[in-house]
């Protein structure tokens, strides 16, 4: 792995153990055993390496945003997308410890990010109305629109929320918490089925 990459692991591990604004470039250098002269030669500063790590989460979650919207997919198939999402979003949940605050330092990370959150919710906009297309959701447009604002609320604070009640992150909670929001704008028939497999989430 090169030194770069290294840089980056090793920043990702600490930010998310201990919060960013606690960790220093020096304390990132000494946790690998090198100077902090090599470290500042592949990013000047912590706010490089901040864009860097978002750089990366953007690049692992764009894929997962552009779905097959027009191949019918199982229901399960939605669930595994979602649980896909909260994975990446967990493997850098620095990210979401004190977004207001990140952003606010960080311009070029908040467009960024709003960017990221718009194509997030462009995509679950298209994917409940695929299943409204299929017979298998039953609410109105206006209803999956604040459906949309409400799972962005949760996957963006729900990890944190975990980590302020002293609990581990977990991502089956937070997929679990999605599903049973969306379960009530299911027909009778999704919605059991969407129940059946949110239990087997919440359980591990």
């Amino acid at each position: 792995m090169k030194t770069r990459d290294r840089i980056l692991e090793c920043a990702l591990q600490l930010f998310n153990q201990q919060g960013e604004p606690n960790v220093s470039t020096l304390e990132i250098a000494n946790e690998m055993g090198i100077s902090p002269g090599n470290l500042y030669y592949h990013f000047h500063g912590k706010e490089p390496l901040v864009l860097g790590l978002f750089e990366r989460f953007e690049d692992e979650l764009t894929p997962l945003l552009d779905p097959p919207l027009e191949v019918r997919l199982d229901a399960e198939d939605y669930w595994l997308f979602l649980h896909l999402i909260v994975e990446r979003m967990a493997q850098y949940r620095f990210l979401f410890q004190d977004l207001s605050n990140l952003t606010g330092r960080l311009p070029k990370l908040a467009r960024g990010m709003r960017n990221l959150l718009n194509a997030l919710k462009r995509t679950l906009a298209a994917l409940l109305a695929s299943l409204k297309a299929q017979g298998q959701v039953v609410s109105d447009t206006r209803a999956l629109g604040q459906l949309v604002e409400q799972i962005t609320l949760t996957l963006l604070f729900s990890l944190d929320y975990q980590r302020v009640l002293a609990r581990e992150g977990e991502v089956g909670v937070v997929v679990y918490q999605v599903m049973m929001l969306v379960a009530p704008h299911l027909e009778a028939g999704s919605r059991h089925a969407a129940e059946q497999i949110a239990l087997r989430y919440l359980d591990g």
